[in-house]
Parts: C-alpha cells; sequence; structure tokens
C-alpha cells in the first residue's frame, strides 16, 4: 500500500498539513466567513478589530487567528494563557513594541484560552490595545462574559464559532483521505461512525482518522469496517467540561424539558450528561432540584421519587441506579406543574430581607415562665385543634401592624388544586369570623 507516512519520511501530524492557508479552505463558520459575513467583510477591509473567538474545540480559532495575522501583514505572537504569566505578556509586548519601531509593522498578540488569565493578567493588555499597539485576539471555549474582564470585553468584538456539522466534518474528512493517499476506504456505517465520534471537533476528527489509517496499513487492511473500527476507537468521549459552558447547557436543557413536559427531551440531555462524564449523583440532585422548583405541592410524590432514586444509586452503582434516575426523570416530565411555593419562597425572602425586625404578637408567644405569662405572653391564643374543623377562623399570625400579605398562590393544578379550594374555603370563614367581630364591637 502506498502512503505518504513512512519511517523514512517524517511528516507534520495531518491537522497540521490540513491548516487552511486562505479563507476559501476554512471547513465551517459560513456565518462568518461566507460573503457579505462579518469576518470575511474584516478581512477584506483590512481593517480588524480586536476580538474573542468563542467557541468548542477544534472549530478553528486558531486558524483563524493565523489567517488573520497573514491577511494584515502583521507580526504574529501566541500566548498560552495555560503556560505564560505576566512575565511573558511582558516580553511579548517588547517584542512588538521592537517590531514596530524597527519595521513599522503591527502585531496580533492570540492569547489561546484567554479565559485561564486572571483578571490582573488580562487587564496587562489593556494599555496596548487602546494605544493600538497589538491588535488583541483571545480564544477561549467558555462564555466570555462571565470569563473575560469587562474592559477587555468592551474592547473587543466577540465571533461565535460553531462546532461543524457532520456534512463538513465529512468534508474535512475526504480531504484527509486524499491527503493521506492511502489506498484504504471506510465503509458506510464506519465512516458515519468515525464522524460521529469527532463530535463536532476538526482536530478530534483528523488526529483520530490518521491513527486509523496508519493503524489499518499496518494490519494490511484495505476496507475500514465497524469490526476493525471499534477495536481501533478508544470509548467514546462527548464534549462535556465539567466546569464550563456545555455542562450548563445541558444543565439548563434538561431543567426545561422536564419543566416543558417533555419525557424524551429530558431522558436526551440526562444520558447525555451521564454520557459525557457528568457525576450521577449530580445529576440526581438536579432532579431533586426540578421537583421541589417545578412541580413542588402540585405532585409532592415528585420528590420523594428523586430521593429514592438517588438512594438507589448510592446503594447499587450503575447501570441499576441509573435506570432510577431515568424513571425519575419520566415522572418528573409527566408530573403536574407548579412553581407556587418556588415563588412564594423567594417572595418572602425578599420581602423580609429589605422588612424591618417586627416583633412577634403576643398571643403567637411561648410563656414557660410566670414572668412571661404575667407580661401577657400567650394570652388570648386560640388552640386550633380545639375550634370547629381545627380551625381557628380569623386568628392573626402575621406581625402586628404588617398590611396583608399573601405570598403563597397555589395553582390549579394536580394536588395544588385542591389545596386551593381549602385555602379558599379558610378565607371565607376568616371572613365570617372577623365580620362577626366587627358586629360585635359597634
Amino acid at each position: 500500500m502506498n502512503s505518504l507516512f513512512t519511517p523514512n519520511q517524517p511528516q507534520a501530524p495531518l491537522a497540521e498539513q490540513l491548516r487552511p492557508q486562505t479563507l476559501d479552505e476554512v471547513v465551517g463558520q459560513a456565518h462568518l466567513l461566507g460573503q457579505g459575513k462579518p469576518l470575511r467583510l474584516a478581512f477584506q477591509s483590512g481593517k480588524l478589530p480586536s476580538m474573542i473567538l468563542w467557541g468548542p474545540p477544534g472549530v478553528g480559532k486558531t486558524t483563524l487567528a493565523r489567517l488573520i495575522a497573514n491577511t494584515a501583514d502583521a507580526e504574529f505572537i501566541p500566548i498560552s494563557a495555560v503556560l505564560s504569566g505576566i512575565k511573558d505578556i511582558r516580553e511579548a509586548i517588547e517584542r512588538a513594541e521592537h517590531t514596530l519601531q524597527q519595521s513599522g509593522r503591527r502585531t496580533i498578540m492570540f492569547v489561546d484560552e484567554v479565559h485561564r488569565f486572571n483578571k490582573g493578567q488580562q487587564d496587562a493588555f489593556l494599555p496596548f490595545v487602546e494605544s493600538g499597539l497589538i491588535t488583541f485576539i483571545g480564544a477561549t471555549t467558555e462564555n466570555p462574559s462571565f470569563e473575560v474582564n469587562s474592559a477587555l470585553l468592551s474592547r473587543a468584538q466577540v465571533f461565535v464559532l460553531n462546532a461543524l456539522s457532520e456534512a463538513e466534518l465529512g468534508e474535512l474528512l475526504a480531504r484527509a483521505q486524499a491527503t493521506m493517499a492511502m489506498e484504504i476506504s471506510l465503509a458506510d456505517e464506519a465512516k458515519e461512525h468515525v464522524i460521529s465520534y469527532a463530535d463536532g471537533d476538526a482536530r478530534r476528527l483528523l488526529n483520530f482518522v490518521e491513527g486509523l489509517f496508519n493503524a489499518a496499513s499496518s494490519a494490511n487492511i484495505t476496507q475500514i469496517d465497524m469490526v476493525f473500527l471499534q477495536s481501533t476507537m478508544a470509548s467514546k468521549m462527548r464534549r462535556f467540561d465539567k466546569g464550563g459552558e456545555a455542562f450548563y447547557d445541558q444543565i439548563s436543557a434538561l431543567h426545561k424539558s422536564v419543566r416543558g413536559s417533555n419525557p424524551d427531551g429530558a431522558l436526551y440531555w440526562m444520558q447525555r450528561m451521564l454520557d459525557g462524564g457528568a457525576e450521577p449523583l449530580y445529576v440526581g440532585r438536579r432532579l431533586v432540584r426540578m421537583a421541589i422548583e417545578d412541580i413542588g405541592l402540585a405532585d409532592p410524590r415528585a420528590l420523594e421519587i428523586c430521593l429514592n432514586a438517588c438512594q438507589t444509586y448510592e446503594r447499587l452503582g450503575s447501570p441499576e441506579g441509573e435506570l432510577a434516575f431515568a424513571n425519575a426523570v419520566v415522572y418528573l416530565a409527566i408530573a403536574a406543574k407548579s412553581n407556587a411555593v418556588y415563588m412564594a419562597y423567594n417572595q418572602v425572602k425578599a420581602f423580609v430581607a429589605q422588612d424591618q425586625s417586627r416583633p412577634v404578637p403576643l398571643h403567637l408567644r411561648n410563656a414557660p415562665t410566670k414572668l412571661m405569662k404575667s407580661l401577657d405572653y400567650g394570652k388570648n391564643y386560640r388552640y386550633a385543634h380545639n375550634e370547629a374543623g381545627a380551625y381557628a377562623a380569623g386568628e392573626q399570625y402575621l406581625p402586628d401592624g404588617l398590611e396583608e400579605v399573601k405570598f403563597y398562590e397555589p395553582t390549579n393544578r394536580g394536588l395544588e388544586g385542591k389545596i386551593s379550594e381549602k385555602l379558599a374555603h379558610l378565607a371565607e370563614l376568616d371572613k365570617q369570623a372577623l365580620d362577626k367581630k366587627a358586629k360585635a364591637k359597634k
């Protein structure tokens, strides 16, 4: 079999060989690089702003930064925020100043994983961005709203890069096969799995394909089928950063699927989290939160089922525990929904935080000593169990002088429908008792 990859002819990694040299060679990001789109217009005008390139791994952030430098005929200084500190930033700035003095060329400062720099390190770039000494390009996989300080963010345009689609990865795969020039083909099913394995990441695709085809060449395989692919492929790991944007996006999607009463969506996002490496008991805790926040008293059994699922996982582990989570998430999705208690709690929390410290009314105070009794603690308290229906109609339970407030407004869904009916009945009893008391005073 013919191959460009031989011991006597060392080659750069496939991903580096296929790194685009022009905008037209870039696969994906048509929303930024297509005709009339913002980044292409910036390239064509030659007036390139400082920018933040935000997107998942392997979508071309470094490639675009290098293309920008080539187009602008500028010095390109890359810095890795993982490996660099203030000293490295100062040296890079000195190099930019030297370049400007010697050749009149400006510098593009590319900071990979800029979110890993702290506020002080990010601030170090500000005066030089403002003076025009450098054009700053930061690359990040994290939401810049949270990870890039506001001063730097205000001086840069944010461009969002997307994971590559299956069609785009297929195009890249074809380029890879042509570049390697091996007499090896991919069965259709195997090709689909390779593209799925890449999970939108071009670098991941190319690195895997390079290893896969070299393994096939060594084994004298002419067509890669599913059997060979599965024996070669490491366990699939979806993109799931436990502290990153994808993590919180998937939590959000799971929660909103439950809230929207969609069991299929809820099951899908729960499994995406588990498949990607999320701690199962963390998923369980999120389900408990959903039971409390979005279902509440409309179906109190939802909380019980979620707590039981967590206990099941703790005792049995995987896969039985994960199946318990599946039962719980489906139950949550189909249960009657109410956020009435959640809203009531938030309202009373905000009210108490801004209100004065009101004393407990005397009749509600406990009186364990003679002194307290002599001060009328507990005087005229009505013991509800001694009243008709075990309800002291017209009794006051809020502080003296506090205008009538109503924090909890139950819905008419599920059990809360019954609660709503009962509260309405009790309110009518209160009204009758207060009217009777008012007439007695006259």
